[in-house]
C-alpha cells in the first residue's frame, strides 16, 4: 500500500507539473528552440532514445510519460515525425525502461519471483533482452516505415 501511494503521488504531482509547464508555456518554447537550432528529426529522435534511455535507468514508466509527454510531444510533431510512430517509439523506450537496471520494475518482479541469488544475477540475465529492444528501436529508426504501414494499410 506505500508503494502504490508513493507511485500515486508521485503520478498527482507530475499531473500538477504539466499544469504548470503548459501555463508557463515551455512547450512551446522548447519547440521554438528547437527550431531555431537546426536540430533535424533524425538528431532528436536519437537525443530523445538516450534521454529515455538514462530516465528509464531512474523512474518508473508511467512517472516518465506523464512527465515528459507534455513537453516532448510538439517537439516532435513540429519536426514532422509521425506521431503514430513516435507513439511505437515511445512504447519501446518505455518496454526498454521496464528491464534496465537497476530501477527495472520487471526486473525486481522476476527476482521476486525466483527468490534465490543477488539480484544482480537478473540484471546479467536480462542483457540480451536490452540489446535486442535496442537493435529493434534502431530498426525503426532506419526503417520509419515498418511501423506505419499497417496503420497506413488500414487508414
Amino acid at each position: 500500500m506505500r508503494t502504490t501511494a508513493l507511485i500515486l503521488l508521485i503520478i498527482v504531482a507530475a499531473f500538477f507539473l504539466n499544469f504548470v509547464v503548459g501555463v508557463l508555456g515551455v512547450p512551446q518554447a522548447m519547440t521554438k528552440f528547437v527550431s531555431e537550432v537546426g536540430v533535424t528529426p533524425l538528431t532528436l529522435i536519437l537525443v530523445l532514445f538516450v534521454f529515455y534511455l538514462v530516465l528509464g535507468c531512474f523512474i518508473e514508466t508511467l512517472s516518465m510519460m506523464v512527465g515528459t509527454i507534455p513537453i516532448v510531444f510538439p517537439i516532435v510533431v513540429h519536426m514532422g515525425i509521425d506521431p503514430v510512430w513516435f507513439g511505437v517509439f515511445l512504447v519501446l523506450m518505455m518496454e526498454l525502461a521496464l528491464v534496465t537496471p537497476p530501477v527495472g520494475l520487471n526486473l525486481y518482479v522476476v527476482q521476486g519471483i525466483r527468490r534465490q541469488g543477488p539480484v544482480t544475477d537478473v540484471f546479467v540475465g536480462v542483457a540480451p533482452f536490452v540489446l535486442t529492444l535496442m537493435a529493434f528501436v534502431f530498426v525503426i529508426i532506419a526503417m520509419p516505415g515498418l511501423v506505419t504501414w499497417l496503420p497506413r494499410l488500414m487508414y
